[in-house]
């Protein structure tokens, strides 16, 4: 019987392995970087150990300091999670040979599904149905564009040795395949030490659909039916759900007995998933297999109701698994959405550095959430690193019906509240309240499909979000304005704006999308406000009269306005103020005369760094002549290459990078005469 496990790996899926130790008794050892010394899976294991620095490469990838950290905690067995180590066959030879237990499958199978072509000879012989596609060993880059254009455009570039979307790129002409080929390889080796590729037909119109197998050491192989993933940014999943909409109990019964062969093919043993892409006329095709847990894993779970990393534990402890086929069983649906620190706006460019604020609404037998970050109510947030994956948070809702795990989906991302940096949160509502998702039209293109309605121009703040904001501001000022803890002795301290004859009203200048507001902020006794504004320049405003309530906390508030009652939380800083009500987040600048800062702006023809990262290509020398388009500078952050363009035609007149730097926000890579 296992007793202490390891869990050699961080954030959310460290969280929820331990949550399952401590309710199997076991105990749990994390390990954590210099980043996560005070991280959320560092705190609720029973132990804790260092293993390097932030670089994932030099602690989170390091195999000799996972093992012996498990040696010295003495557990029995190592977890990887997902991410990481989790799919290295060098790593579970390493725990075995440690004399210790790997809670995954057999070396050899992660070798041979690890390697996409070695994977796609295994699925031809064992019957499972292929895309087109080449998967040899020839690399020469003039023979790959040859059978690109053999198999016809768009064509699929994609990492042998890898998933996750990292390696891959579409190609939809000749002229782009080379500069695809060249990212896809460097990607792939800086991302798994292999820079093999392999090309196969892009189907444009599929949906992206995965089937949760398992097995065990005692020859048995159940299906845990399917989830749709086809909602995708990147090639990496942004919405999942089970079980898929539209899909025909006979349909549903190939592809897991399918998926189940694919296992068999490779004795496989534990948590799996193999990946299809299914056509509107019920063919379907065998992409991958995922010889881990998935992050989407919990949406079968809560169709099952089943543990699976509970049912990892056992089968790795030499348990049969827990149900045969026939007890196996559908009820109800699940919604999974994946909160990011990204800026849509920005070609979903991630994002990195401290939460101001978070608050996640209370988990119920309908809402789940898997978080790596501690909420914040007083004081300041937790960070989201540079130096991994960006994503914040699963948010997961269950229904009877899928319309119903809809609802409770709208009703939690509208009570989720997050500062302090750019979050996919807006972008996601817009997708579950999309009248498409809604109808289940689901393909690999939705969000390229959609990409309007998902990402559209915010509206203009409603009054109330003016008024809260200035009075934010105001309130923000006389709290600043004040000596910390010198006491009120007379009115000469006091900086209120109060007179004896009156209330002086404080003037606040709010700015929103370019436009500047100025607003006159009354203080009224007992922690009530009114505002006088004029939002437009048409219209006489009207004056309404707020009445702060007792806090939950110094950001959170039940407002009273004009006798109705709503909660609020207002996140204040030098520079911005965020008002969060009602589902919605309203980020406004202010002229904060307190402020001793100066607002830098770049220059013109001046590029900068959007996030820090290094520097893995640079494609231009001082001199040269460019094309708006062409890139410049590649970056390599939070695991993903992103490609500086340039933005017009123009003349280089100096590059302040080279390949290899390590560059922080804001620093000018390239500049143009």
């Amino acid at each position: 019987m296992i007793k202490k496990i390891l869990i050699a790996n961080r954030g959310e899926i460290a969280c929820r392995i331990m949550r399952t130790c401590a309710d199997m008794g076991i105990r749990s050892v994390a390990v954590y970087s210099s980043a996560d010394r005070d991280a959320l899976h560092t705190n609720m294991a029973d132990e804790a150990v260092y293993i390097g620095p932030a670089p994932a490469a030099e602690s989170y990838l390091v195999i000799e300091k996972i093992i012996q950290a498990a040696l010295d905690t003495g557990v029995d067995a190592i977890h990887p999670g997902y991410g990481f180590l989790s799919e290295n066959a060098e790593f579970a030879k390493a725990v075995a040979k440690a004399g210790l237990i790997f809670i995954g499958p057999p070396a050899k199978a992660i070798t041979v599904m690890g390697e996409k072509s070695e994977a796609k000879a295994r699925m031809e012989k064992a019957g499972v149905p292929l895309v087109p596609g080449y998967h040899g060993d020839n690399q020469d880059p003039t023979f790959l564009k040859g059978f690109a254009r053999k198999i016809g455009y768009p064509v699929l570039i994609k990492a042998s040795a890898g998933g996750g979307g990292k390696g891959m790129r579409v190609v939809e002409t000749p002229d782009d395949f080379n500069a695809a080929l060249e990212g896809a390889k460097r990607e792939a080796k800086a991302a798994f030490g292999n820079d093999h590729v392999l090309i196969e037909k892009y189907l444009t119109q599929p949906r992206h659909v995965e089937v949760q197998v398992f097995g065990d050491t005692h020859g048995n192989y159940v299906y845990l039916f399917e989830r749709d993933c086809s909602l995708q940014r990147r090639h990496q999943k942004v919405v999942e759900e089970a079980p898929a909409p539209h899909m025909p109990d006979s349909l549903r019964r190939k592809m897991g007995e399918a998926a189940v062969d694919a296992a068999k093919a490779v004795k496989y043993v534990g948590a799996g998933t193999v990946e299809f892409l299914l056509n509107a006329d019920e063919s379907f095709y065998f992409m991958e297999m995922n010889t881990r847990l998935q992050v989407e894993h919990p949406v079968t779970e809560e169709i099952t109701d089943t543990d699976l990393v509970e049912w990892q534990i056992r089968v790795a402890g030499g348990q049969a698994l827990p149900l045969s086929q026939d007890e196996l069983e559908i009820e109800g649906h699940a919604i999974e959405v994946r909160l990011y620190a990204e800026d849509p706006d920005q070609g979903f460019l991630p994002a990195a550095g401290q939460v101001q604020y978070l608050s996640y609404p209370e988990e119920n037998e309908n809402l789940r959430i898997e978080s790596a970050l501690f909420e914040s109510g007083d004081g300041p947030g937790d960070s989201v690193s540079i130096h991994y994956d960006p994503m914040i948070a699963k948010i997961v809702t269950y229904g009877e019906s899928r319309d119903e795990a809809l609802l409770y989906m709208t009703e939690a991302l509208s009570q989720i509240r997050i500062t302090g940096l750019k979050t996919n949160l807006n972008f996601l509502q817009n997708i579950i309240m999309h009248p498409a998702f809604h109808a289940a039209e689901l393909t690999t293109r939705f969000i390229d499909s959609h990409i309007s309605d998902l990402i559209c121009a915010e509206a203009k703040p409603d009054k109330v979000a003016f008024d809260l904001a200035a009075i934010a501001a105001a309130r923000y000022g006389v709290e600043n304005r004040r000596v910390p803890e010198q006491p009120l002795t007379s009115p000469w301290d006091d900086t209120s704006g109060w007179r004896i004859q009156g209330l002086a009203p404080t003037s606040v200048k709010l700015e929103w999308s370019d436009e500047s507001f100025v607003m006159d902020v009354l203080m009224h006794p007992g922690e009530s406000y009114s505002v006088i504004s004029n939002l437009e320049d048409d219209e006489e405003d009207t004056v309404l009269f707020y009445r702060f309530l007792p806090a939950q906390d110094s950001r959170t508030f039940d407002v009273e306005v004009e006798g109705a009652e709503m909660n609020v939380t207002i996140v204040c800083s030098d520079e911005d103020i965020h008002v969060l009500y009602n589902g919605l987040q309203r980020t406004f600048k202010w002229n904060n005369p307190l402020r001793n800062t100066r607002k830098l702006e770049g220059a013109a023809g001046q590029l900068t760094a959007p996030m820090p990262g290094k520097v893995v290509s640079v494609k231009v020398s001082p001199g040269d002549k460019v094309r708006k388009g062409a890139p410049l500078v590649i970056l390599e952050a939070m695991k993903m290459e992103h490609t500086i363009t340039a933005p017009q035609d123009g003349t280089i007149k100096a590059v302040n990078a080279n390949q290899g730097d390590q560059v922080n926000e804001k620093l000018e890579l390239v500049s143009f005469e």
